[in-house]
């Protein structure tokens, strides 16, 4: 399977759905440096697994939207990334624990207003 890498990418183009994600946009959700993300784009893409598209208000501008083949390739990394996640975990956090565990992370990608 590809890196983990790959899977953040693909993770968050299918958040983002049919409209995809402009590629600044796309940098400000993974922790990947920018031209880490203009080379993964460029690979994902020839591997069929995103598509570029114009965007049509700005003539430079492309929106990257996840394939179908991405999707797939997406569920495959998960099979196995999550169940290594899952192992890991289990033993070490309570489900409260990682209840909250995932509430501090979510914090860390979108912090609440005011904070």
């Amino acid at each position: 399977l590809p890196p983990l890498a790959w899977y953040d990418v693909l993770h968050e183009l299918a958040e983002a759905g049919e409209g995809g994600l402009r590629p600044f946009e796309l940098i400000d959700r993974v922790l990947l440096a920018q031209y880490n993300v203009s080379r993964l784009l460029a690979r994902l893409e020839a591997d069929g697994l995103l598509e570029k598209l114009p965007v049509s208000d700005d003539g430079r501008g492309q929106t990257v939207r996840i394939t179908a083949n991405g999707r797939e390739m997406r569920r495959r990394i998960w099979a196995v990334y999550g169940a290594s996640i899952a192992e890991l975990m289990s033993d070490k956090l309570s489900a409260k624990e990682l209840e909250t565990l995932a509430a501090l992370l979510g914090r860390l990608r979108e912090p609440p207003a005011g904070d």
